[in-house]
């Protein structure tokens, strides 16, 4: 147990999804997986754990932004012994080319937020995807025909951005497909921890053309996103 988990040793599987929102963590457990269990309601950031294609999996929200994300995160692997972690969240995109309901599967994840700063020093670290998971969530989007993208994100400490195109257009000129709050801390740590992770992303509003859906929508609605995390999480 810690401050922020009342879980037990043992109670979480290896591997474990990451949405942000605890809804969601919640809508995922009930919906796709076998004999879930709550494990964690701490801060009613919601964790869950149970069986997909009867292979133990678990579910955790970590809440919005970094700074919340890194202490489940840095949590689950050295307390709790995570080995892989799927980022299942949304993302707002930075190019017309990505539609709503689109996938985005995140290859690195650059940042505005200073963590990083304190360990590379004058260098700037570029958090990076396991290759072996990116090339299984493209191998299934493929095959089952799901809409994806695989490029960049960029993990922002700031929702409402006073001038978006003027934030965010250089970053999409370089590639970045994508905004959203978590990605580059998961990334991040588990490069610093030996394990796998990646970022597998719904846009669900674009910035560029307006094009959005509904809150609710967000929470229960993304079903390929969810078997395909699940999937590649067990597999």
């Amino acid at each position: 147990m810690t401050p922020h988990n009342e879980a037990r040793k043992g109670d979480y599987a290896k591997a474990i999804l990451l949405p942000g929102d605890p809804l969601r963590a919640q809508w995922i457990a009930e919906t796709f997986l076998d004999d879930a269990t709550q494990v964690n309601g701490v801060r009613n950031c919601l964790g869950y754990t149970g069986r997909w294609m009867g292979k133990p999996v678990s579910v955790q929200a970590t809440g919005m932004g970094q700074p919340s994300t890194a202490i489940y995160v840095h949590e689950l692997i050295n307390i709790y012994g995570a080995k892989t972690l799927i980022r299942a969240g949304t993302c707002g995109g930075l190019t017309s080319d990505v539609k709503v309901r689109d996938l985005v599967l995140g290859i690195a994840a650059s940042t505005d937020n200073a963590v990083n700063r304190a360990t590379f020093g004058h260098y700037t670290y570029a958090p990076f995807a396991d290759f072996t998971l990116l090339r299984t969530a493209v191998d299934y989007a493929e095959n089952h025909n799901i809409p994806h993208h695989i490029g960049g994100l960029v993990s922002s400490d700031t929702f409402y951005a006073d001038d978006p195109s003027a934030t965010y257009g250089p970053l999409a000129r370089y590639g970045v497909l994508a905004v959203e709050m978590e990605a580059s801390a998961i990334y991040t740590l588990a490069a610093r921890f030996g394990v796998r992770a990646l970022a597998i992303c719904t846009m669900s509003d674009c910035l560029v053309t307006g094009d959005a859906i509904s809150a609710e929508d967000r929470q229960t609605s993304l079903h390929s996103m969810a078997e395909m995390a699940l999937t590649i999480a067990v597999g």
